[in-house]
């Protein structure tokens, strides 16, 4: 038997990987999707082939990840229970298409993944994998009773690496876990399970990696520009781009005079999440209602997100018809729960996203920001398809006559009739309309 399964280097896939191995006398090839995890992906595969894999695939997977998921969504507004940014599970659906691929391309009976059963990635990547490759066998350890009796603990998954072999790390865990990747990283368990711990406390500003607490960001603003193509953003203008993409070792980059640079998906959040990183931007404390039935709480850094979103909203408000608009942000709960629920190849969610993506033929513009301490403030936004007329808008006399304030008389009146009609009926005195 040969089994693919998703590795991160961590105590529990690696007790998971030489588990599978014993325990199914299996082959196992170890795969890690590069999503922008940056130095948690050191010596991986080293570290697989020692814990008993046959060979491990590390594919980068990046920008795929910010152009084929990550900018959709953007483009739907998706934020989950009006505040969390989908940074997890959105990137599920993408590890779990290629963790497939690699079980075709290897001819693996099944996949494995680490998943609790308590969680949602369980189902999101299970859901990937009904969807794309149906014969594939899927292995949950952690919904087998054998497993959890085995691993009660950390403790026990500890004195297991030791007994194998398992190269693991000797430095204290940390008392929360975290999932890190392009657009955030999250945070939750142990002491995040009390909802009325304070995660923005000073003596917890160790835990947050992708930004600065607003209190100790810059008290002084910072301004950029974002370019928006069909709803997709492709360009930035912040002064010293040029350094700053030589210090990110972005390379191939054309910066004009302006300080614009057109960059790729990637290089979009990679810079905006270093911007929104250093003011504060995108931090999010919540209580979520997970797809298996159970509260959560969650503490999540999207600073690049959080600007992408913001500044996305500026472009649509210019450039988007009204009633475009209101039908798009109509679906948007829908959309973000089939992202959260792992629906993602789901007929209906790609019925939504050629909807979404209709709705963005016309969201071209530019927004300038203004960041500061946490805030991401708007300075100003323009189009060439702006819908914005200030002759009609203006309080001042219409030089165009396009607008007759008269002719609101009778639109009121209609609007009112069954109002007036409800008033007559359910507490008017005489009856009469």
């Amino acid at each position: 038997m040969k089994i693919v399964v998703a590795y991160s280097g961590g105590l529990d896939t690696s007790v998971l990987l030489t588990w599978l191995k014993e325990t199914y006398s299996a082959e196992v090839v170890a795969f890690c999707a590069d999503v922008g995890q940056e130095e948690e992906l050191d010596g991986l595969e080293a570290k697989a082939l020692r814990t008993g894999a046959s060979k491990c695939y590390i594919d980068d997977l990046r920008e795929e990840f910010a152009r084929d998921f990550i900018f959709p969504i953007i483009q739907a507004n998706a934020i989950y229970e009006g505040q969390y940014f989908l940074g997890t599970s959105i990137a599920r659906p993408l590890i779990a298409k290629r963790m497939v691929e690699i079980a075709r391309a290897e001819k693996a009976d099944a996949v494995a993944h680490g998943a609790t059963g308590k969680g949602n990635d369980q189902v999101r990547f299970e859901l990937t994998a009904a969807a794309l490759a149906p014969e594939l066998e899927v292995i949950a350890p952690w919904r087998q009773d054998r497993f959890r009796a085995e691993f009660p603990g950390r403790a026990e998954m500890i004195a297991y690496a030791e007994k194998n072999g398992i190269p693991i790390q000797a430095s204290a865990k940390k008392p929360y876990s975290s999932d890190r990747n392009l657009l955030h990283i999250s945070f939750e368990a142990g002491i995040l399970e009390d909802p009325w711990f304070d995660a923005s406390a000073e003596s917890n500003r160790d835990m947050y990696v992708l930004s600065v607490s607003p209190e100790e960001a810059p008290d002084r603003a910072e301004h950029i520009e974002l370019r928006f193509e069909q709803g997709n953003c492709v360009g930035v203008a912040v002064e010293g781009l040029g350094e700053l993409l030589a210090e990110m070792g972005i390379v191939g980059v054309k910066v004009d005079g302006e300080n614009e640079g057109r960059l790729t998906p990637l290089q979009i959040m990679r810079v905006l999440n270093r911007l929104g990183g250093k003011h504060g931007i995108g931090r999010v404390d919540l209580v979520e209602n997970r797809f298996v039935g159970m509260k959560s709480r969650g503490v999540y850094e999207t600073p690049g997100g959080a600007i992408l979103h913001f500044a996305h909203r500026q472009v649509e408000s210019l450039t988007m018809d009204r009633e475009v608009m209101h039908l798009r942000d109509s679906i948007v709960p829908q959309y973000a729960t089939l992202v959260y629920n792992g629906f993602w190849f789901a007929p209906e969610r790609e019925a939504l996203q050629a909807l979404i993506t209709e709705t963005q033929k016309h969201v071209s513009g530019t927004v300038r920001l203004k960041l500061y301490k946490g805030n991401v403030i708007t300075a100003g936004r323009k189009s060439p398809l702006s819908l914005y007329n200030p002759e009609i808008a203006t309080m001042e006399a219409d030089p165009t006559k396009a607008y007759n304030q008269n002719d609101a008389t009778g639109f009121i009146a209609l609007n009112a009739l069954r109002l007036k009609v409800a008033a007559r009926v359910h507490g008017g005195k005489d009856g009469r309309i």
